[in-house]
């Protein structure tokens, strides 16, 4: 049995996540992050449904509560309650990554960085099953007197989550309690995505709390202050 499918297995198991269909949840998104972009919370109290086969998601909460949002890779639509739209733009991903450091974000940029948060947190494991992932086991890391197992991944082009290349922390268990990666929209900065909280939902298994801190140039954890901030209060997956 390779990393990847103690990973998988840990998380409920390969065969669950391909079946997949649909998910919800109730979660908030904040940080310093958004902060800096002038959007902080706004994304604190998001319903979420999600549709893997065409990695597309409707958010309520984002941006405001008298709004819904719809997401796909290559589109982001925001509309009122009763329908009236408001705002859409074609290849949200471009438009976010060509937004200057000193920037704010407007709110198809936030639509869009909280769309693929999701995807990140609470779909990863599915993400890993996708044809054209590619997979290598590297040395051991201890942390906090911790051994953790590593795997470095690398996602297709058009997978929805922040950046291709990610190493994910593994506990002895096989539970996800690390990525490193860039969040899109982050300027070029690496973070460690703290993991826990682990709950089951509809036989998979998700971390609900995500903390994630910047690291310096020698790869040491930043303590403060959290750049981005995931809670998920609630999930289910059909």
């Amino acid at each position: 049995m390779t990393l990847l499918d103690e990973v998988l297995d840990a998380s409920g198991g390969a065969d669950r996540w391909r079946r997949l269909r649909r998910f919800t949840a109730h979660l908030s998104i904040d940080g310093a992050l958004l902060a800096r972009r002038g959007r902080a919370a706004l994304a604190k109290d998001i319903a979420v449904e999600g549709f893997p086969e065409t990695q597309s998601l409707r958010l309520t909460g984002c941006t405001g509560s008298d709004r819904r949002c719809l997401c796909r890779p290559e589109h982001v639509a925001i509309a009122r309650l009763d329908g009236r739209l408001l705002v859409e733009r074609a290849d949200p991903r471009a438009a976010l990554l060509q937004v200057s450091d000193g920037e704010a974000w407007d709110d198809p940029h936030l639509v869009y960085f909280c769309a693929v948060s999701i995807w990140h947190c609470l779909a990863l494991p599915l993400l890993l099953t996708r044809a054209g992932v590619a997979s290598e086991e590297l040395p051991p890391w201890s942390e906090r007197g911790e051994i953790r197992r590593r795997l470095r991944v690398i996602f297709p082009h058009g997978a929805p989550t922040h950046c291709a290349e990610q190493i994910l922390h593994l506990d002895a268990a096989g539970l996800l309690r690390r990525v490193d990666c860039e969040p899109v929209g982050g300027g070029g900065m690496r973070v460690a995505d703290l993991c826990s909280a682990h709950q089951e939902f509809s036989g998979l298994v998700i971390p609900t709390l995500r903390r994630c801190l910047a690291l310096d140039a020698s790869g040491a954890i930043v303590a403060r202050p959290a750049q981005i901030d995931v809670e998920i209060f609630d999930a289910s997956f059909a």
